[in-house]
């Protein structure tokens, strides 16, 4: 009987230390989840942060609205849960605000019109809420990429063509005009002799 006893309680110590084991593996493998995500969050932060410092120091942001564009990344996770749908959210909208400030910045440049598009951040940071509870999930889903789409500015360049195709066709057609005109008299001139 006491073999029975003895044999029990060692089988429970090793089921015990099996459970522990398998138990601090999963503990591990979740802290190791948490620390790649954190990183992840940590990553698309200070890249976005990095070219909004870029903007300031170009002068394309003004240095009073960084924060507010910072808050964008810093208050994602304020009222979200931290789970991989958020966090690619979050990489989708910065990566969406960049790239559309670095098109119409391209697009600018060549138009010569880098202040057109500074007032257009200006009103875009005007628009973004205060405070951190406002950047919930119906602001990352509709209210921000609205926002983003007004930042484009009318393509400048392109206004010009078109001015010069419909200043170039009126010019056409005035000489027309006038040709016509002075050819009229001459026919005139011919009748009468």
């Amino acid at each position: 009987m006491s073999y029975i006893v003895f044999v029990s309680i060692v089988l429970l110590i090793t089921i015990l230390g099996v459970y522990m084991v398998i138990e601090n593996n999963r503990q591990k493998a979740r802290d190791a989840e948490k620390k790649i995500f954190n990183e992840r969050v940590k990553d698309i932060s200070s890249l976005y942060k990095r070219k909004i410092a870029e903007y300031v120091d170009c002068k394309l942001i003004r240095p009073k609205h960084a924060p507010k564009f910072n808050a964008i990344v810093s208050n994602f996770f304020v009222v979200q849960s931290h789970n991989e749908e958020n966090l690619a959210r979050l990489e989708k909208v910065s990566e969406h605000l960049l790239s559309q400030i670095g098109s119409e910045l391209n697009k600018c440049r060549s138009n010569d019109n880098v202040e057109l598009l500074s007032e257009q951040l200006f009103l875009f940071a005007a628009e973004l809420p205060s405070a951190g509870i406002a950047y919930n999930k119906n602001f990352y889903v509709e209210i921000l990429p609205a926002l983003i789409s007004r930042i484009q500015t009318p393509d400048t360049h392109e206004k010009i063509e078109h001015e010069v195709e419909v200043d170039s066709d009126e010019k056409i057609a005035s000489n027309n005009d006038d040709e016509h005109a002075s050819s009229q008299p001459r026919q005139t001139a011919d009748i009468i002799n």
